[in-house]
């Protein structure tokens, strides 16, 4: 992290006033990249507080310990359970592909850390429901890679808006120029924005 922050600080100084003002890059890896996929696809789309209550009716279908099911149980699941749980159709769907994929081996969570970025993406959106942004936290948070720049991402571009004094929301085209000083260490940059947005009053 050292390395990183003399990085930063040199290639954009503001980024160094934000690592003054904010503290220490902290990554937060789960442990559990099959589990955090489960999480992400189960708050897609839904306010955090929504998001949370149908993921508690979905793993009490299973236990009271809030234990993410096993790929097996969530494929032997009939999808009117899914659905009394408040589980959408489509969410369902993208539950089963993933499933599917891990437990056929078609998607090796265990292997899935010696892929280059690039490879990991492919082998991620090739689930339905799973996007490019999801690829991208997957990789900062779950693999701790150090140059992802997920310019899909709402916060960043909204952090990057204020950090630079811009006028208008930049677009992703803008936001990747904007971050292409940051590499190689474009996670912790990243990091640093969603912190800024974190700031910004609701709208």
């Amino acid at each position: 992290m050292a390395a990183a922050y003399r990085a930063l600080r040199v290639a954009d100084p503001r980024i160094g006033d934000l690592i003054d003002e904010f503290g220490p890059y902290k990554p937060r890896p789960t442990g559990d990249p099959y589990g955090s996929l489960v999480r992400n696809i189960m708050y897609q789309q839904l306010a955090g507080a929504a998001a949370k209550t149908i993921m508690d009716r979905m793993l009490a279908i299973y236990s009271e310990d809030r234990r993410i099911p096993t790929p097996t149980e969530i494929l032997k699941t009939p999808n009117h359970r899914f659905r009394k749980a408040g589980v959408s159709h489509q969410k369902t769907g993208y539950l089963k592909d993933l499933a599917r994929h891990v437990a056929t081996g078609e998607l090796d969570l265990n292997l899935i850390g010696t892929l280059d970025d690039n490879d990991v993406i492919k082998h991620l959106t090739a689930i339905h429901g799973v996007g490019e942004w999801t690829a991208h936290i997957f990789l900062m948070f779950e693999l701790g890679r150090p140059n992802i720049l997920p310019t899909g991402d709402l916060g960043i571009r909204k952090g990057m808006q204020k950090t630079y004094h811009l006028r208008d929301l930049p677009t992703q085209k803008h936001a990747k120029k904007i971050g292409s000083v940051w590499s190689p260490y474009a996670s912790v940059a990243s990091w640093y924005m969603w912190r800024v947005a974190d700031t910004l009053a609701p709208n």
